[in-house]
C-alpha cells in the first residue's frame, strides 16, 4: 500500500510549480524523478491518492503522467521556436480551457516549471525583455 498524497493522483496530474522561494528551480524534473522511484515498488500496489478513489496500475500511471508532460514539453518547445514565449504565453498552449484567476495563479507556476525544465536541459534559452519579463527560445 502507497499513500501517495498529491504524488499520483488516479486522473489528474498534480500541480507542479516553480514558486518564489525558489525561481530558479526545475520543479517538473524534480517531480518527474521523483515519481519514477514508485517504480520500484510491486505494480499491483494499492495507492491511497489525496483526490480521488484508491487505485492500482501505479506503473501504468507514472508512465501516463510522463506521456502527458512529454507531449505538454514538446507543445512548448514548438510555440518557443515559432517565436519567444513568456510564462503568460504558454498557458493557452498547456491549458485548453478558460482558467478562473485561482486557477491561473496555479497555471503560471506550471508554465514557468515546463519552460524551466527545457531551459535547464539546455534546450531553451531565457532572455529578460526591457519589460522584465523573461521569454524563451530554442538554445
Amino acid at each position: 500500500m502507497l499513500i501517495s498524497g498529491d504524488m499520483l493522483l488516479p486522473r489528474i496530474s498534480t500541480n507542479v510549480s516553480v514558486y518564489d522561494i525558489e525561481p530558479e528551480s526545475n520543479a517538473l524534473a524534480l517531480f518527474l524523478s521523483s515519481i519514477d522511484k514508485f517504480r520500484a515498488l510491486p505494480p499491483d500496489t494499492l495507492v491511497l491518492p489525496s483526490h480521488g478513489k484508491p487505485f492500482r496500475g501505479m506503473h501504468r500511471r507514472v508512465e501516463q503522467l510522463h506521456e502527458h508532460h512529454d507531449a505538454r514539453l514538446a507543445e512548448v518547445m514548438q510555440a518557443c521556436a515559432e517565436r519567444p514565449h513568456s510564462a503568460a504565453d504558454v498557458l493557452p498552449i498547456l491549458f485548453k480551457r478558460v482558467l478562473d484567476l485561482h486557477q491561473t495563479t496555479f497555471a503560471m507556476g506550471e508554465a514557468v516549471a515546463h519552460l524551466h525544465l527545457l531551459w535547464h536541459a539546455g534546450q531553451l534559452q531565457r532572455t529578460r525583455g526591457a519589460d522584465g519579463v523573461w521569454r524563451f527560445s530554442p538554445a
